[in-house]
């Protein structure tokens, strides 16, 4: 009988330490710039992008991303859109709200084709940000 209590605990255990142990990732961003639409409804062009050296955590765990701009943004994730792949990039969608209650869109895209160099879109119905991003370790 005391083996069965600690094959049990050993089950609890290994049960509750996967579930506290987060994935947190954090990139540094490189360059950011801007587009919006117009009053015709049109995407102007893109910024020229500007240096830009900011951390954003992505807390799969939270559901939450976070970029520590000047004005923290804080987005709670409400959906996961399945990883789309092909072989020019890989795309992570995720639809948010931000700390202001809008809702927007966030893409992570790894270009293959360009060193598996990483993107970071923040898309709204107005205006779209974009921060060039490389993985921390």
């Amino acid at each position: 009988m005391p083996n069965i209590y600690k094959y049990l605990v050993l089950i609890l255990f290994c049960f509750f330490s996967s579930n506290c142990f987060s994935q947190v990732y954090k990139f540094q961003t490189t360059s950011v710039s801007l587009t919006f639409k117009n009053n015709k409804g049109i995407w102007d062009s893109w910024s020229k992008p500007k240096d830009a050296s900011i951390i954003v955590t992505f807390d799969g765990n939270k559901n939450r991303i976070i970029v520590y701009s000047e004005i923290v943004q804080l987005f709670e994730i409400i959906e996961y859109i399945p990883e789309k792949s092909s072989k020019t990039e890989d795309k992570s969608i995720f639809i948010c709200k931000n700390n202001d209650g809008e809702d927007c869109q966030i893409s992570i895209i790894t270009l293959k084709d360009q060193g598996n160099r990483k993107e970071m879109y923040i898309a709204y119905d107005e205006k779209i940000i974009n921060y060039h991003i490389k993985l921390m370790k």
